[in-house]
């Protein structure tokens, strides 16, 4: 959510002749993220958010805006798109492709509970569920085929001992895909700040562009790595217990999985320790842009 790309008023004034929203009141851009340009759009007749794609395709984007209208339809508090005039979710802006989704109210938590770990877990499980009649199928653009080809570029930056840590673990994962286990299409990256609060509830689930078809459990294992996690790398047994009960309450975890779980902590880890690690030695230039931590998934990894 940085700003490689920059939009003038005058230029997205322009572009919403092409919807029926009203016409622009306000544009800020959005610093948070790392991935695509985004910003808050205000109009006569409400908030957005429109997003400028820096690396996906046009190709590729129908699988997430879709699946956004699709959550949105089956009552999950997502961004639904908003259609041009013409009735399409995807449009071009500067040269970039760019969607408008709607607002969603709220704010991420830096600090959370058991109970809000409780309402996280219902909340994923729910998004799996309404998941499962999307019809449109993506291979994870981040699963072993990316971390495989990634490691190379980053390898030179780290010490000896790191290095024989990705290396083992990228090995480890290849010795473990588990294609029994459930799947379906899943966010990939549900993490504290792509969750929103409002009330002591869960206002809203952003940040869609990662997701793709996977093990279900594996986006459960991001989430906990995120939600439950003390700083040492460790789970806190009560956040990760009520993460894990309630999620199992809307739907139930299958045997397969029960025995996966430890190799897809580790995956969901690995994951995320080699994308910061690009993003953080090998940064893309942007007008506002931050680049995350890695050490928090290379602590879990050890």
């Amino acid at each position: 959510m940085s700003v490689f790309t920059t939009v003038t008023p005058g230029q997205l004034g322009t572009w919403l002749g092409g919807y029926s929203i009203g016409s622009l009141v306000d544009l800020q851009g959005i610093t948070a993220g790392i991935e695509n340009t985004n910003y808050f759009v205000t109009t006569t007749r409400g908030r957005f958010v429109l997003t400028l794609f820096e690396k996906l395709k046009p190709h590729e984007l129908p699988f997430y805006l879709d699946l956004m209208a699709h959550l949105a339809g089956h009552g999950v508090p997502c961004p639904r798109p908003i259609p041009s005039r013409a009735g399409h979710y995807l449009g071009e802006l500067n040269g970039k492709p760019a969607a408008l989704v709607s607002f969603l109210p709220g704010k991420d938590l830096s600090r959370v509970g058991p109970g809000h770990c409780r309402l996280v877990g219902a909340m994923l499980a729910s998004v799996h569920l309404a998941g499962q009649s999307y019809g449109a199928v993506m291979e994870n653009p981040r699963g072993p085929r990316w971390w495989t080809a990634a490691m190379p570029e980053v390898l030179p930056f780290l010490a000896a001992d790191d290095a024989a840590l990705l290396r083992e673990e990228v090995r480890f994962q290849s010795r473990h895909r588990l294609p029994e286990l459930p799947r379906g299409a899943i966010h990939a990256d549900f993490f504290r700040d792509n969750v929103l609060f409002q009330d002591d509830a869960v206002s809203g689930i952003i940040d869609f562009y990662f997701a793709c078809t996977d093990a279900l459990l594996y986006d459960v294992a991001i989430a906990v790595n995120d939600w439950c996690l003390d700083e040492e790398g460790a789970l806190d047994a009560a956040r990760a217990e009520a993460l894990l009960d309630a999620y199992r309450g809307v739907r139930p975890f299958a045997a397969s999985e029960r025995g996966a779980w430890p190799v897809m902590l580790r995956a969901g880890a690995l994951r995320f320790w080699v994308s910061r690690l690009h993003d953080f030695h090998l940064p893309r230039p942007g007008e506002l842009t931050h680049a995350k931590d890695p050490d928090h998934f290379w602590r879990i990894i050890r």
